[in-house]
This record gives C-alpha cells, structure tokens and sequence, in this order.
C-alpha cells in the first residue's frame, strides 16, 4: 500500500555517498546472514546497478503526486532508495540531490515475511517548495534485488 503526505519539517540528515557500480556488490548481509552481492559476483554472474534498480519497478518516487523528474533526477532517486533499502541503518536517511529537486530516502528496521527480509520506506521529495512524502515496504528476492509490495 502506498500513501502519499506532504509534511514540513526538519532533520539531521546524513548523506552516505555509495558509487552506483559497487552497489550490491560489497558482500552486503541480510538480516537472516545471508550473504548478497559478493557471493554473486564471485560466482562469475554478472550484476549490475541496473538489474538492482529496475527490480524496485520505478520506486517511490514515481507515485509521488504532483512531481516531474528529468531521467537523471529519476535515476538519483531510485540509486537512493537502493542504498536505503540496502545499507542504511534504520531511521538514517539517505539524500539525493538534482536539478531544483532533492530527496531523502528512509528506511526503518529490517524485519521478514517468511524466508524473505523486508523493509518499510519513505521517501520525500521537495521540489519547486513543495514537500511530498510517499511510504511503502520493499523485501529483498532470492537474486538480491529489492521489490515493491503492493
């Protein structure tokens, strides 16, 4: 289920700064100890950002009321939301910034839904003054990549 709010407020925020070509590959674990990303690579399967991008099925952002991203404000966002999903801790946000447009991304704790790990998620969106807000859950698939519930 996906809502959308527009809130004003102000937080700490703390960027954590991820190169695009290394996500999911740094042997990241889930809550279960299951490693992600490096045993894939090491087994000689090819992984890219894409593959991890694509699987979030355009994310939050693209079901944010009211807001126009060029492809490249598009893309920073969903990179955010990965390494949210992926490699923040609880709560810590992760910040995008683009052409007159900027995000944060949080994710809250871990916690699974039979063998899967999954995560709730906001992301706000501030564009032209204007503060969207949308929420939803991801869990990660057997491939790693994080997808959207309905």
């Amino acid at each position: 289920m996906t809502q959308t709010h527009r809130v004003n407020r102000k937080s700490r925020v703390v960027t954590i700064p991820v190169v695009v070509a290394s996500i999911g590959l740094a042997g990241c674990t889930t809550t279960s100890g299951r490693t992600v990303g490096a045993a894939s690579a090491s087994a000689g399967v090819a992984v890219s950002s894409a593959s991890y991008i694509s699987a979030l099925e355009g994310g939050l952002v693209s079901k944010a009321k009211g807001i126009t991203l060029s492809t490249a404000d598009r893309q920073r966002a969903l990179e955010a939301e990965y390494r949210a999903l992926e490699a923040a801790p609880g709560g810590q946000p992760v910040v995008w910034q683009g052409r007159g447009v900027q995000g944060s991304v949080v994710a809250a704790a871990p916690y699974q839904v039979g063998s899967q790990n999954c995560r709730q998620y906001s992301h706000t969106v501030t564009a032209d003054g204007r503060e969207t807000v949308t929420r939803g859950a991801a869990c990660r698939t057997v491939a790693g990549t994080w997808t959207p519930l309905s």
